[in-house]
C-alpha cells in the first residue's frame, strides 16, 4: 500500500505543530434554523490521517507532535512480512502505547492499522494491541465484503479488557479491490451483531487508491479521471449513513501543489478528509478540508437572511443575484459548523 514508507520518507520526517481541533457548541441562534441532526460535525474534526510505521522507534516518538488529526499507526504494509519484524514492530507499538504520556494524545485521536484477516497476525495485532483504551479506532486493510467486518468484530468482542473500554471502537474499512466496491453497500450498512461498545461500530470508509488500481488494471494519471466513479461511490455510501469519507493518499509526497490540487478536488467530491504518508503533508490537509474564507462569509450571509425570511414568514431570499431557500440553507449551516470545529473566524454580517 501507499502507506509503506520509503527510506528517503523516514529521513524527512519533521515535527508539524498542532491545529485546533475540538469543536465548540453552535450558538442557539444559529442552530435553531437547523431541521437535520448535525451529525458527525459534533466530534472533533478528522482531516488527516497520518500513517507511521510501528517498526521505527524514531518516528513514534515524534508521532505525537505531528498536528494530524487521526495518527493511525500501522502494523500491515510499512512493516516487512517476516514474522519476526511483524512480532517486533508489535511490541513497539505496545511499549509505546503503554509508555506514553497521554496527555499529548488528547489533540489526535489514536488508531491503529492491523494486518488483514487472512494474515496469521491479524488476531495477535488485535489482542496486543486493541487491549489499550487510547486506541479509539481500527483501519481493517484489504477488506471484501461485509463478513470481513463481522470477523473484526468478533475478535475486539473478545480481546482482552474489552469490557473496560467505555465507548465502542471505530471501525474504518479500507476499500482496495474491485470485490470490496462491489459490496460497497454491504459494507457501508454493516452493523455489528455484539454490543457495538464491545464489537465496535463502523464510523468512516477508506480508499486505498493504489492497491484498488492493482487489483483492477486502472492506470493511474494526473487528473484522476479513472478514479472519478469510485471515489464518488464511496461519498455517496458514507454519507447515506452519515460515515466519514477518507480520501487516498497522495503519493507525491514532496509536490505541495499538487497535493493542494488533490485535496481541493477530494472536498468538492465531498470527502471529509485524507489520508497522509509524511508530516508536511498534514498542514495542506487540514487547511484545505475546511471551508475557504468566502465561503464561510457567504454562509454568514445566508444564516442572517434566511433567519430575517423566517421571521417574515417567507422561506426563500436572494442574494448576490442567486435564489436562496432551504438547501442552500442546510449547506451554510454545514459550512459554519465545520468553520467553528476548526476555529476559523466567522464574519459579523
Amino acid at each position: 500500500m501507499t502507506a509503506a514508507l520509503s527510506s528517503s520518507v523516514l529521513r524527512l520526517w519533521p515535527t508539524v505543530s498542532k491545529s485546533a481541533r475540538r469543536c465548540p457548541r453552535l450558538p442557539i441562534s444559529r442552530r435553531q434554523l437547523s431541521t437535520t441532526p448535525v451529525g458527525v460535525l459534533g466530534n472533533p474534526l478528522r482531516r488527516s490521517y497520518i500513517y507511521v510505521p510501528s517498526s521505527n522507534g524514531r518516528m513514534l516518538a515524534k508521532s505525537l507532535d505531528i498536528g494530524s488529526d487521526v495518527v493511525i499507526y500501522d502494523l500491515e504494509d510499512s512493516v516487512s512480512p517476516l514474522p519476526a519484524d511483524k512480532e517486533n514492530a508489535r511490541a513497539k507499538l505496545k511499549a509505546f502505547l503503554s509508555e506514553a504520556d497521554p496527555s499529548p494524545l488528547t489533540g489526535s485521536q489514536i488508531a491503529v492499522r492491523v494486518n488483514d484477516i487472512s494474515t496469521p497476525f491479524f488476531q495477535d495485532d488485535i489482542k496486543e494491541i486493541l487491549s489499550n483504551i487510547k486506541v479509539k479506532a481500527v483501519v481493517l486493510p484489504k477488506i471484501h465484503c461485509a463478513e470481513d467486518l463481522d470477523i473484526l468484530s468478533d475478535a475486539l468482542q473478545q480481546a482482552p479488557l474489552a469490557e473496560a473500554r467505555g465507548v465502542p471502537v471505530e471501525i474504518i474499512p479500507s476499500l482496495e479491490s474491485a470485490r470490496g466496491m462491489w459490496n460497497l453497500r454491504d459494507i457501508a450498512s454493516w452493523k455489528s451483531k455484539h454490543e457495538p461498545r464491545l464489537g465496535g461500530e463502523l464510523r468512516a470508509l477508506m480508499f486505498a487508491c493504489e492497491d484498488y488500481c492493482a487489483d483492477t488494471g486502472i492506470i493511474r494519471t494526473p487528473s484522476r479521471r479513472e478514479l472519478l466513479y469510485t471515489r464518488s461511490r464511496i461519498v455517496l455510501a458514507a454519507k447515506a449513513h452519515n460515515l466519514d469519507a477518507i480520501d487516498m493518499v497522495c503519493i507525491q509526497y514532496k509536490d505541495k501543489d499538487y497535493l493542494t490540487d488533490e485535496c481541493v478536488d477530494a472536498r468538492q467530491l465531498g470527502f471529509t478528509g485524507k489520508q497522509a504518508i509524511h508530516p508536511s503533508q498534514v498542514p495542506i490537509i487540514n487547511s484545505t478540508f475546511v471551508p475557504t474564507p468566502e465561503e464561510i462569509l457567504r454562509a454568514a450571509k445566508i444564516l442572517k437572511g434566511m433567519r430575517e425570511a423566517h421571521a417574515s414568514e417567507k422561506g426563500a431570499i436572494g442574494l448576490e443575484g442567486e435564489m436562496i431557500d432551504a438547501p442552500m440553507l442546510k449547506q451554510a449551516e454545514k459550512i459554519i459548523a465545520i468553520a467553528e470545529c476548526a476555529g476559523l473566524p466567522i464574519p459579523a454580517v
